[in-house]
């Protein structure tokens, strides 16, 4: 099986996550999803496959050196199956674009995937890319990481010439949630560092996230007869807005970019009696994370000081944190990467994420973990696509790894 063929299968299951769920995984369907891939790591010849009851998969790939296996340390690559819960990922319509030749993408009727719009394509003309109908997410966030690892496996199982130590592959589900970290084994995973393979295109190595938190907040209204309102009422809904309005409006996901942090606005309901907002709230420095904390409590003060004790109340919750701050005393990890893709013919692109990765919660807990490119562009929507050409060369990039770190340490 290729590469092409793995990932298209893998888009067949669906594998939403929900974030309001209480189970692990958050939803049922991703064990579906998770058996597979069990099953397959067990056809494909790996060892110590396992998969505990939260869907979280173990593997191993054993060494292939006729001596010194003991002296390469054990690295692994980690992929989510999770998709999110921002557009649907049921009864996707994959379909290859082959040669493409820069222009207009028809997915279906009335929907167009145009290079005016998303200027990316450009970078991908004269390749093969996987796009979906226009009416669903295409899930190389992160099957193609799936793929990519799955794969490189195969080829380092079938090219013996290849030297490497022992490799440990993990798949986790409710990546997308926050949560894919939150249970992952890192001693039962037993390595020296990791890389996810859940960055976007080509040569994305990123190993600087946002510091991350949740944060809901909770209005509590008094509910009266509009026509004897006056002087009693308090509007939940319209105070759910006037604390909207009290945040600063140029510190958007629509207004920020490279290291600028955010308060993002994710959802919202509200009556005159109760009303409910959900936020992230984001930034790359530490420092200025504390602050945006400190300043979203400081609205609900101003708004109870308004409309008295206990109108507003607040929740926020750390989810992750920069994993800079771990990986730059382990730069051998970058510099294994940075060398792997030169040889396969990639150019490194080194930015921050906006955004977080699993790496980064796995970082904090001893395990080095930057995150590599797996292929997709414009996550989270039905105009996401992925080269097949840069599927390749990830797993590529894969191999040279494995291959570079036992090199490094004989």
């Amino acid at each position: 099986m290729n590469i092409t063929e793995r990932f298209l299968n893998y888009t067949r299951f669906d594998t939403q996550s929900a974030e309001d769920s209480q189970t692990v995984p958050s939803t049922p369907k991703q064990l579906v999803f998770a058996r597979y891939l069990k099953e397959e790591l067990e056809r494909e010849g790996l060892t110590d496959v396992e998969m505990d009851d939260m869907g979280y998969i173990y593997a191993t790939l054993p060494a292939n050196l006729p001596q010194g296996a003991d002296k390469v340390p054990t690295i692994g690559f980690i992929s989510h199956y999770d998709t999110s819960p921002d557009c649907s990922g049921a009864d996707i319509k994959a379909r290859i674009v082959s040669n493409y030749d820069g222009g207009d993408i028809v997915l279906s009727e009335g929907i167009v995937s145009s290079p005016d719009k998303f200027p990316e394509l450009l970078a991908h003309k004269g390749e093969d890319l996987i796009v979906t109908d226009g009416h669903t997410l295409l899930g190389a966030d992160d099957k193609a990481g799936i793929a990519e690892i799955m794969q490189a496996m195969c080829y380092l199982r079938d090219h013996p010439e290849v030297k490497h130590g022992r490799i440990r592959v993990a798949f986790n589900p409710d990546e997308e949630i926050g949560m894919g970290a939150h249970h992952f084994d890192v001693e039962r995973f037993g390595c020296q560092w990791a890389y996810t393979m859940d960055g976007g295109d080509q040569g994305d190595l990123e190993y600087e996230n946002f510091n991350a938190a949740s944060g809901k907040v909770s209005v509590r209204g008094v509910s009266v007869h509009p026509g004897y309102a006056k002087g009693k009422m308090v509007n939940a809904a319209l105070v759910a807005t006037e604390f909207i309005a009290l945040l600063p409006a140029d510190e958007r996901p629509e207004t920020t970019e490279g290291y600028e942090g955010f308060f993002h606005l994710t959802g919202m309901q509200g009556s005159c009696e109760q009303a409910r907002l959900s936020y992230i709230i984001r930034d790359h420095d530490r420092q200025r994370f504390e602050q945006r904390k400190r300043l979203f409590a400081s609205v609900a003060r101003q708004l109870n000081d308004r409309y008295g004790d206990g109108t507003v109340t607040v929740e926020v919750k750390d989810q992750y944190y920069n994993m800079k701050e771990k990986i730059d005393p382990e730069r051998h990890v970058i510099d294994l990467v940075l060398k792997a893709m030169q040889a396969v013919g990639v150019e490194p692109r080194v930015e921050p994420i906006r955004g977080g990765t699993d790496g980064a919660q796995l970082s904090f807990r001893g395990l080095p973990c930057p995150n590599i490119f797996a292929g997709g562009v414009n996550f989270h929507g039905p105009h996401e696509f992925v080269s097949i050409q840069v599927m390749e060369r990830a797993m590529q990039t894969i191999v040279k790894i494995c291959e570079l770190t036992a090199q490094c340490a004989l």
